[in-house]
């Protein structure tokens, strides 16, 4: 996806430092001290664990033999995304119930917390070596999140488990007890995921917290429940009930995936569909990319929920389809130096094509009200308004020309522009800035 024009770097952003050939080269910023210290803990949680491990030997090999083969199962069938909440959901859920596990057929296991870590990096691993070779390997937040994770799971019970502080629970009472684990681990990982998130982006906790929470009902839920029927199983029938119980999980994955295609292919339909502007020459090419790209990093910047942020994506994408409709079109398509009723006048012409193909109503609406008074329109419609904006003026206006757009939209938020979405966009391009690639 193409990128927005970005601010002068020779004012701005991080310091650069003579290169080995004339040139400049960019200092690497410190990564934020809450990434370096999940990841260290990660870190020292497996190292300390293989080492104890290798030190006091491997209990009930065929035991975790199986379950590691189930671990290696899932990384294998791994999906990777930008919108994947669980990329492999039957790893996580054979991992948890590993963690979880007491009997196995009846008779009582005596692996501990250090062993299901080892057996789920060894797994982890092993999955994970086709993915790496395509490039599409789990990252370092995943494999932190998934290591401590596993290991929460694992001290919580295998500790009092070995002392025998659960033989009094049997039936219900001790299925209820492993429910309650594994939503306390599932809760733990969502706050994980949302702090890396936050650390590693500078998206506000808050929001971001609440998207994992909710996706925690989705694939979340499955993952929780089939490590918890696994548990449970195992302990009465043994081994044999690992395969018969991955079978629900992975048609549960196989219909997200089919989802996750649909959405993707009606992506790809409105991204056609705003591509119609910039083959009839009305818009420059890219340019609805490049607002709908900085356009989602301000919602999220300012907090909109991932429902939220398709609505606002999709309406930046078609912002301009109203232009269709001119005679003459506006030089380079920029139409925020238009008259303010022509401006309308496209955008509701732009709202009454969205309507007639079948889009949610909602991107209409934002695509209806770009052109409104800034204190009448939704947050969506205040943010495509200004991004699109800031693209036009920034555009082929030179080293500079990023932060002069920048400065204009600040001089107009007296009435043209809302004020927090400017702002908000300024954090977003300083953030990219200090974050892109150097040059040489």
């Amino acid at each position: 996806m193409s990128a927005a024009p970005r601010p002068d770097r020779s004012t701005s952003g991080p310091t650069r430092s003579p290169g080995p050939e004339g040139g400049t080269r960019r200092r690497v910023p410190r990564p934020p001290f809450l990434l370096t210290l999940v990841h260290a803990c990660a870190a020292l949680l497996v190292l300390g664990s293989l080492a104890f491990t290798l030190w006091t030997g491997i209990e009930e090999r065929g035991t975790a033999l199986a379950f590691g083969v189930l671990i290696t199962v899932g990384e294998l069938n791994r999906r990777s995304g930008p919108h994947v909440r669980e990329a492999a959901p039957l790893g996580a859920a054979g991992a948890l119930s590993y963690a979880l596990l007491g009997e196995n057929a009846g008779a009582p296991t005596h692996h501990g917390a250090a062993q299901v870590v080892t057996v789920v990096l060894a797994a982890s691993l092993v999955g994970g070596v086709p993915h790496i070779g395509r490039g599409q390997g789990p990252t370092t937040d995943q494999l932190a999140r998934r290591f401590l994770t596993v290991g929460f799971a694992a001290v919580c019970f295998q500790p009092l488990y070995n002392q025998g502080t659960f033989a009094q629970w049997g039936g219900p009472a001790y299925a209820v007890l492993l429910l309650a684990l594994l939503s306390l681990t599932a809760l733990c990982d969502a706050v994980l995921a949302a702090a890396l998130a936050h650390s590693r982006a500078g998206w506000p906790f808050g929001p971001v917290l609440r998207d994992e929470l909710r996706a925690l009902l989705g694939i979340g839920s499955a993952v929780v429940a089939t490590g918890a029927v696994m548990a449970l199983a195992v302990a009465v029938v043994g081994l044999w009930a690992l395969p018969v119980f991955s079978v629900p999980l992975l048609l549960t994955q196989l219909s997200v995936r089919r989802y996750a295609a649909v959405r993707s292919t009606y992506r790809q339909t409105i991204a056609s569909l705003a591509r119609a502007t910039e083959i009839a020459g009305y818009t420059p090419a890219g340019h609805a990319r490049r607002v709908a790209a900085l356009s989602r990093e301000v919602g999220r910047d300012l907090g909109l929920s991932r429902p939220e942020l398709t609505v606002l994506e999709y309406a930046a994408l078609m912002h301009d389809i109203g232009q269709l409709s001119l005679v003459d079109p506006v030089p380079a398509g920029a139409t925020a130096g238009l008259p303010v009723a022509e401006q309308r006048r496209i955008a509701l012409l732009g709202g009454a094509v969205v309507r007639q193909t079948g889009v949610d109503a909602a991107v209409a609406v934002v695509v209806e009200r770009q052109a409104d008074p800034c204190r009448e329109q939704p947050l969506a419609a205040r943010i495509v308004r200004a991004v699109n904006a800031y693209e036009e003026k920034a555009r082929d206006a030179g080293p500079g020309g990023p932060l002069t757009a920048l400065e204009e939209l600040r001089l107009g938020t007296a009435g043209d522009y809302a004020p927090e979405v400017v702002e908000a966009l300024a954090r977003v391009l300083s953030r990219d800035c200090l974050t892109s690639p150097a040059t040489g």
